[in-house]
């Protein structure tokens, strides 16, 4: 008998789709009155559902719905296209490699301390841009410097996968889970994320005492090895890693690549000024997006960005050739595409790429992408089944009547477990999103709690689930190169997700009980 192969999420989602579509010709399809279309943010009146005519979606309908889910959800889609040239372009230029490179050489030999260090900066990668499959180089490079300072391969391999893991755990603005979730919640990414950088820090500092205490014990005792002390022999040399990548075990004769293809061993290669220029870049862009979807003047009467884009319109001819710029705190999707691909050519004029290496490295980016925005657009294309097939509108009313007693806190922590559920049949963190998302923040409006609490929960639960599932390519990968069983790794680790999940499920309660 064969063994079962999880099927992708491409197909998971277009069997959704069947299945919607069969169930438009059972469920009663209904409608809303709604508000605030004009703001584009519709909401649904309570207490205005009415069942109207059944629509049932057919044959030629199923196969309609990933097509008008992409023209629903393009400029989602357009945006996290962008995102991956721009990621593409920087990456290329080694900057992000050559920053974490220069800390771990920096930090030789004070490894307890590099601990705390690393995990910060894999969770600012992981809450920033969602960085994931990004780390897997870092595996070969930091796991023989623990075990040659004395710790085990699952010190090195937990500083990088749960660092970044934490980081998407509490998604300030990864594009590729809050952005999605947001966009589709009708909601700014920068909404909520208050509430997200408090259970960043909290998950955050609970991780790095776990994995610090456990180091701490296998310094003095290797037998506590979750893997036992013997495995320490598999990297004693470390040639194996050494032969295919130029890492040797104290990190002195790490190689980089950078775009013109020259391998300059790490320990002489220091960060150049145009990395160090391209990283200002990246930070950069991010920090501007921050500013630009906390809505400023809307939530907390800071007209401070208003007046400076006032200012610098009203000047003669310069006002003129900037244009119509939106002020900081009012920007959407298509406003920070705009400053992504800005970015992208600020780096290429940097690095001093021509023409074609620029469009070659970004096409290429935007093509690593693609199947991220084929999900959207298909998982948008449920939405579409459902609300032509008048479904939509009949959930949200069974919502509407079985929701409406629960309390604010209640309905958050039954979010939170749902979307943790749902995360182990959607195991793409977009699809989840675009799949979740608009039926969720409706029904969230009917019980009276912000949408940006729901974008929040789900991207917390997303997190979670990432930890451990071994539908994981990032961490099924990283765990061959530590050479850590999954068993062995999952007991282990199961504590601290108990952990963070009553953390972040207290958090989150709190939140919408006094908000």
């Amino acid at each position: 008998m064969k063994k079962f192969k999880m099927p992708s999420a491409f197909t998971i989602l277009f069997v959704i789709i069947i299945i919607v579509a069969v169930l438009t010709f059972i469920i009663p399809a209904g409608a809303y009155d709604y508000t605030g279309e004009a703001s584009g943010t519709p909401e649904p009146i309570p207490g205005t559902y009415r069942e109207i005519e059944r629509n049932p979606q057919g044959f030629w309908e199923i196969l309609q719905a990933p097509i008008s889910g992409f023209f629903d959800a393009v400029d989602i889609i357009l945006f996290i296209l962008v995102i991956g040239g721009f990621l593409a372009v920087v990456a290329d230029t080694g900057a992000i490699d050559a920053g974490i490179g220069s800390i771990v050489r920096k930090f030789s030999g004070r490894e307890t301390l590099m601990i705390p260090i690393l995990m910060l900066l894999f969770g600012l990668g992981g809450t920033i841009f969602g960085m994931a499959e990004e780390t897997i180089a870092f595996y070969v490079l930091i796991i023989p410097i623990f075990i040659a300072a004395g710790f085990d391969a699952v010190t090195g391999f937990a500083v990088v996968f749960i660092g970044a893991g934490i980081g998407c755990l509490g998604s300030t603005v990864n594009p590729f889970a809050t952005g999605i979730a947001s966009g589709f919640a009708g909601i700014s990414i920068g909404e909520g994320i208050i509430l997200r950088l408090l259970i960043l820090a909290l998950a955050m500092t609970i991780s790095i005492i776990f994995v610090m205490r456990y180091a701490k014990r296998v310094q003095a005792n290797p037998m506590l090895s979750i893997v036992g002390a013997e495995h320490r022999e598999l990297f004693a040399n470390a040639e194996h890693m050494a032969e295919s990548d130029g890492t040797a075990a104290d990190g002195g004769s790490i190689k980089m690549q950078g775009s013109e293809g020259e391998n300059t061993p790490a320990h002489i290669n220091v960060m150049s000024g145009r990395q160090k220029a391209i990283l200002a870049v990246f930070g950069g862009c991010f920090f501007i997006m921050i500013l630009g979807v906390i809505p400023w003047a809307e939530k907390f009467d800071i007209y401070l960005f208003e007046n400076i884009n006032e200012f610098f319109r009203g000047i003669p001819v310069l006002g003129v050739v900037l244009g119509n710029t939106p002020p900081l705190g009012e920007w959407w999707f298509s406003d920070i595409t705009v400053l992504f691909l800005l970015g992208s050519l600020i780096c290429a004029f940097i690095w001093r790429w021509n023409e074609t290496k620029f469009t070659e490295l970004f096409v290429d980016g935007a093509r690593d992408l693609l199947g991220v925005a084929l999900i959207i657009g298909l998982t948008r294309g449920i939405t579409v089944v459902m609300n032509d097939g008048g479904m939509t509108a009949t959930i949200l009313h069974f919502g509407e009547e079985s929701l409406r007693s629960l309390g604010s806190a209640a309905f958050v922590g039954l979010s939170y477990v749902f979307f943790i559920l749902l995360s182990f049949l959607v195991p793409s963190s977009s699809g989840l999103a675009a799949l979740s998302m608009p039926i969720m923040a409706p029904i969230a409006d009917f019980v009276g709690v912000g949408r940006d609490l729901v974008v929040t929960a789900y991207a917390a639960a997303s997190g979670i689930v990432n930890l451990i599932t071994p539908t994981s390519g990032v961490l099924m990968g990283a765990l061959a190169i530590a050479k850590v069983p999954y068993g062995a790794f999952l007991k282990w680790i199961m504590k601290l997700v108990a952990v963070l999940f009553v953390i972040v499920l207290a958090v989150l309660c709190i939140a919408a009980a006094v908000a």
